[in-house]
C-alpha cells in the first residue's frame, strides 16, 4: 500500500508570517509589524469559523479590514486585497524542495491538505518545485481546518490507510490539535521554538530531516 505524507502549506512548506508580516509593513510601515501580525493570527480564525465558505482571498480581505479598524489605521478600499494578491510571491523555505523530493524518491505519495483558494495554492506549489499527488483546498470543500473536513476528504479520495499515513504541519492550532483528535500520526514542524499542545508523534524544527523520520514512523 501507498505510504502518504500530507502538508499543510502555508508555515511549514511556505514562509506565511513573513509573506504577512511583509505586507503589512508596506501597508504601514510606521507600526509594529510583530503587534499587527499577532492581530491577524486572532482574526483569522475566528473568520473563517463564521464563515466556512468565504474563499481564502475573502478571508485575508476581510482580516485586513478587521486589523484595520482595530487599530485605527487607513485602507484604502483597493488595497484590501494586499495579502491575497501578494500570496503568490511569498518564498519556500530553503530545506522544503530537496526534503519533498527526497521523500518522492522514496516513494512516498504527497499530498497538501489547505485553507486557501485553487488559484493560490497552484500557484505556491508552483514556487515549491515538487509536483504533488493530492490537493484538498478550503474553498473546494467549504470547510476551513481545524475543523476535520480537510482529512475526511483526503481519506475518501485516496483510500489511503492510517497506519501508512503522517500529516505534517507547523500549526498546533489548525493541524496538530485535530490530527490528535483523529487519531493520526503527526510531525510538527516547531519554525518557531514553541511549546507543544497537544503533544505530535514527533517534532522537527524544519523538513531537513523529514525523510529519515517518516522512514522511521512508516517503514
Amino acid at each position: 500500500m501507498p505510504r502518504w505524507a500530507t502538508f499543510d502549506c502555508y508555515g511549514t512548506l511556505i514562509d506565511w508570517n513573513g509573506g504577512i508580516s511583509a505586507t503589512l509593513g508596506r501597508l504601514w510601515p510606521d507600526e509594529d509589524a510583530r503587534r499587527l501580525l499577532a492581530g491577524y493570527h486572532a482574526l483569522e480564525p475566528v473568520v473563517q469559523r463564521e464563515c466556512p465558505g468565504l474563499s481564502y482571498r475573502g478571508v485575508l480581505a476581510r482580516c485586513l479590514r478587521g486589523i484595520a479598524d482595530a487599530e485605527g489605521l487607513a485602507l484604502a478600499v483597493e488595497d484590501e486585497g494586499s495579502l491575497g494578491n501578494a500570496l503568490p510571491g511569498w518564498p519556500v523555505f530553503g530545506e522544503v524542495p530537496g526534503a519533498l523530493a527526497e521523500l518522492r524518491r522514496g516513494g512516498w505519495s504527497l499530498a497538501i491538505l489547505s485553507n486557501t483558494d485553487a488559484d493560490l495554492l497552484a500557484a505556491s506549489v508552483e514556487r515549491i518545485g515538487v509536483p504533488f499527488d493530492e490537493l484538498v483546498i478550503a474553498s473546494e470543500i467549504g470547510s476551513y481546518k481545524p475543523a476535520h473536513g480537510h482529512w475526511r476528504e483526503f481519506f475518501e479520495r485516496t483510500g489511503a490507510l492510517h497506519e501508512n499515513h503522517v500529516h505534517v504541519a507547523a500549526s498546533l492550532f489548525h493541524d496538530i490539535a485535530p490530527a490528535c483528535e483523529l487519531g493520526l500520526t503527526s510531525v510538527w514542524i516547531n519554525r518557531l521554538a514553541e511549546r507543544a499542545a497537544p503533544s505530535p508523534t514527533r517534532e522537527l524544527p524544519d523538513l531537513a530531516r523529514l525523510p529519515d523520520i517518516l522512514r522511521e514512523l512508516v517503514p
